[in-house]
């Protein structure tokens, strides 16, 4: 039986792959900050690295905000492995938030409700995207982007007309963000169930990274497991073949965004029920949506590998709050951004890496 190569275990390829474009992000950053600072680049690349284990309750910050990271990248690795880029995670992870809010304020529901119903407002977003490609096929990432903005001045929109959902209903004296569920609706917080005292008494820490891991396994679960996964699958390959086997391509690219709709509205509700964040009414597309493109990309769309990539960049994400004063929050922005887009690369380097090892492996077997 002959030996197999490493270049032959796709697996192992993936895993370099990100490793390497992790270690390339890194010393780019670190170059970078050379640039920008060059008696503080130690300092700060230390402080990148550090934070995030410096303490438990710096630890508790980077599992809270990895596990919106973590929806917002299964739902655009989910939509990736059925052909398809959605780049509309932002504004459904934003409709998501609203929903979550909406019944949490406004309703006063538990925290169970309304995730459910942030998962439903992000599903509904989802599927905009979704009937234009099939039935137009106008391309996913237009409408998508069209949407995110929509998204964005439809909650704004909503918000600055219903009083009851704003800070200052709550006695509280500014009216540019919504309510404090400490205030407004406890029984709405996600639970800590205890972890807070694990983490030093975090107020960061709640059960939510639980619930990102366990959403993570049920969708690597249906991908792998399901024959739903295998025609959404087939149809990301070639949907006309899928068509030719009997598959319904048109009705399975709707389902898809629907679902990677409901992750990334998960990860909005998961984020702003901690009882931590406010949602403030600006005229900016939420960044977090977007932050799922490397997430998703470093994991190369692996639902498992989601949860390890979306824990490196909230790491690296908490570790750059950290850089300051010694740099300016948008210079720490920049090199946050240089590290996280560069470690995305690992899809290219897979392929290069791919492709290494195997002409290593033929000129070894002729020689």
């Amino acid at each position: 039986m002959k030996k197999k190569s490493i270049g032959d275990n796709p697996a192992l390829v993936s895993i370099l792959a990100s490793i390497i474009s992790i270690v390339v992000g890194l010393v780019l950053g670190f170059i970078l900050l050379l640039i920008l600072n060059p008696s503080k680049a130690g300092v700060g690349i230390t402080a990148m690295l550090t934070t995030g284990v410096s303490s438990l309750d710096q630890f508790g910050k980077v599992l809270y905000q990895a596990a919106p990271l973590m929806l917002c990248g299964l739902s655009v690795g989910f939509a990736f492995k059925t052909g398809l880029f959605n780049i509309g995670a932002s504004g459904q992870y934003t409709i998501g938030a609203f929903c979550a809010l909406l019944g949490a304020i406004q309703f006063q529901l538990p925290w169970f409700l309304c995730l459910i119903l942030a998962m439903i407002g992000g599903g509904i977003w989802g599927i905009f995207p979704g009937l234009f490609k099939s039935k137009f096929n106008v391309n996913e990432v237009i409408t998508s982007i069209m949407f995110n903005w929509i998204a964005m001045f439809l909650v704004n929109l909503l918000l600055a007309n219903m009083p009851k959902m704003l800070a200052s209903a709550w006695g509280a004296s500014n009216s540019d963000r919504t309510a404090a569920l400490a205030k407004a609706n406890p029984s709405a917080i996600i639970p800590k169930a205890g972890l807070n005292k694990l983490f030093g008494n975090s107020s960061w820490i709640n059960i939510s990274v639980f619930i990102a891991i366990l959403v993570a396994v049920i969708i690597w679960f249906i991908l792998q497991k399901t024959t739903f996964g295998y025609e959404l699958k087939a149809c990301g390959m070639n949907k006309e073949a899928s068509k030719y086997a009997g598959i319904n391509a048109n009705r399975n690219i709707v389902f898809s965004m629907i679902i990677a709709g409901a992750l990334a509205g998960l990860g909005g509700g998961l984020y702003y029920l901690a009882g931590t964040i406010q949602y403030v009414l600006v005229k900016s597309i939420l960044g977090m949506g977007f932050n799922g493109i490397p997430v998703a990309l470093l994991a190369n769309s692996n639902p498992l590998g989601t949860i390890f990539s979306s824990l490196f960049i909230s790491f690296i994400q908490v570790g750059g709050s950290a850089m300051q004063p010694n740099f300016s929050s948008e210079a720490t922005d920049i090199v946050i951004a240089v590290i996280i887009y560069l470690a995305a690369f690992s899809l290219l380097m897979k392929m290069m890496l791919s492709n290494l090892l195997k002409r290593k492996g033929k000129e070894g077997k002729k020689a």
